[in-house]
């Protein structure tokens, strides 16, 4: 292991894959979280999944049983959100291929979301994850985009975890089908792996790199943002990643693990070892 866990005051966990998969809670998340508290170890909640907005994911934490308020979320809209206030403070017109839930945050936000319709221009096209996509849509979107747009995307997983019996198409892969359509990739590709996303709870919690554990469920999303943060990088093998993956994956995470139930196993050796007078 790299990072000492004695030093860990804060943990950054993926939802999707290592809390939860789709609808399932997993067994071990609830007394996870309990340990985490007994630890006086704080915790966020951080997704790439844009699909739902804060208050969604509350309510669907809530039906799984597990306590979070607004202070412990945080989504790739969110950092969307934060990106286009920075970066194009006059753009209020978004072409947006997102769920309603998502859209509806954009527009709390200040956004406007345009229809479906060549005569409502945008001054900025977003992709994300849209469980709700029409083919008119996207192809409006890659109109846009064609037509030189500015072109983000929330995140860049190519799947999104389901205990369903189906592939559940993420941002990637809606982004290469645009890239095949249109020749751009986006401008920007925001959420895991910009270290971006972590900067928010590193100033929340006035924590030093050394304090925050990422854990998730990828490698090339939750691994990669943790290591080029400077943060302990813990995969858990509960989504997306195999076995087999995780070994021969470099540069290595700090710590694989089955599941949170081995990680909670080493956060309490390490918070309770007894160091030597």
């Amino acid at each position: 292991m790299k990072k000492p866990l004695n030093q860990i005051r804060h943990v950054a966990l993926d939802m999707d894959g290592t809390i939860y998969k789709g609808g399932t809670l997993f067994v071990f998340s609830k007394p996870f979280l309990a340990l985490l508290r007994d630890l006086d170890i704080d915790y966020t909640f951080l997704t790439n999944n844009p699909s739902r907005s804060v208050k969604d994911y509350i309510a669907k934490l809530h039906g799984m049983g597990i306590e979070a308020d607004e202070t412990q979320i945080y989504t790739s809209t969110q950092c969307a959100i934060a990106y286009l206030k920075k970066n194009f403070p006059n753009a209020k017109k978004l072409f947006a291929l997102g769920t309603p839930s998502m859209c509806q945050e954009l527009e709390n936000a200040g956004f406007q979301i345009c229809e479906d319709n060549a005569a409502d221009e945008p001054e900025v096209v977003l992709v994300a994850f849209d469980m709700t996509l029409t083919f008119s849509r996207l192809g409006r979107a890659a109109w846009w985009i064609q037509k030189g747009k500015p072109y983000i995307a929330t995140n860049p997983d190519r799947v999104c975890p389901t205990d369903q019996p189906t592939v559940w198409v993420d941002c990637g892969s809606l982004c290469a089908c645009l890239q095949a359509a249109t020749g751009r990739w986006p401008d920007e590709v925001l959420g895991k792996p910009d270290p971006g996303m972590l900067r928010e709870i590193f100033e929340r919690h006035e924590l030093r790199a050394t304090e925050l554990a990422m854990v998730g469920d990828r490698t090339y999303t939750d691994m990669v943002m943790a290591q080029r943060a400077g943060t302990m990088s813990v995969l858990v093998l509960t989504g997306e990643t195999t076995a087999d993956e995780a070994k021969n994956y470099s540069p290595a995470p700090d710590l694989i693990v089955p599941s949170l139930q081995e990680f909670g196993e080493r956060l309490l050796a390490a918070k309770t070892e007894v160091v030597p007078a």
